[in-house]
């Protein structure tokens, strides 16, 4: 099995048994947003890890091999030549379809507003409406003169 063949499987296994994301990162003692990226092949996991999920979906053996490789993080896009740009477009490009896995499952089909939201999806329930929590939290790295 390969990285894509296991993706498939492990969304199939998720929907028959009708495990969440959260459900199955609770169950691995993981992160929500990690655990789905691994799961749609865009970060290996280890092996501990492989293990637990494959026996929690009951995936084959082969599965296994296939969540410890290492992930060719591509897709098919212009790449901005801004570092700074180009950093979130690598965010977006690695996490994009994560981040829509679990923003839908939590919130139902639909889109997230980018006017007004950070990285870490949690639902904050409102008043004027529930809205998307998402925090970016990372280290700034400065340029060097010399």
């Amino acid at each position: 099995m390969n990285k894509v063949d296991v993706t498939e499987a492990v969304i199939l296994a998720k929907k028959s048994k009708g495990l969440s994301w959260e459900a199955i990162a609770s169950e691995l003692g993981m992160g929500t947003v990690w655990v789905t990226s691994a799961c749609l092949g865009m970060n290996s996991m280890p092996e501990t890890l492989a293990d637990k999920l494959c026996a929690l979906l009951e995936l084959p053996e082969e599965a296994k091999a296939a969540l410890m490789e290492y992930p060719t993080k591509t897709w098919e896009q212009s790449v901005p030549q801004d570092p700074l740009v180009y950093r979130l477009y690598e965010v977006v490009g690695v996490y994009g379809d994560t981040l829509k896995e679990v923003i839908q499952e939590k919130f139902g089909d639909g889109i997230m507003s980018a006017i007004d939201f950070s990285m870490d999806v949690e639902k904050e329930e409102n008043p004027k409406g529930d809205r998307v929590v998402i925090t970016m939290n990372g280290k700034f790295l400065p340029y060097k003169a010399w």
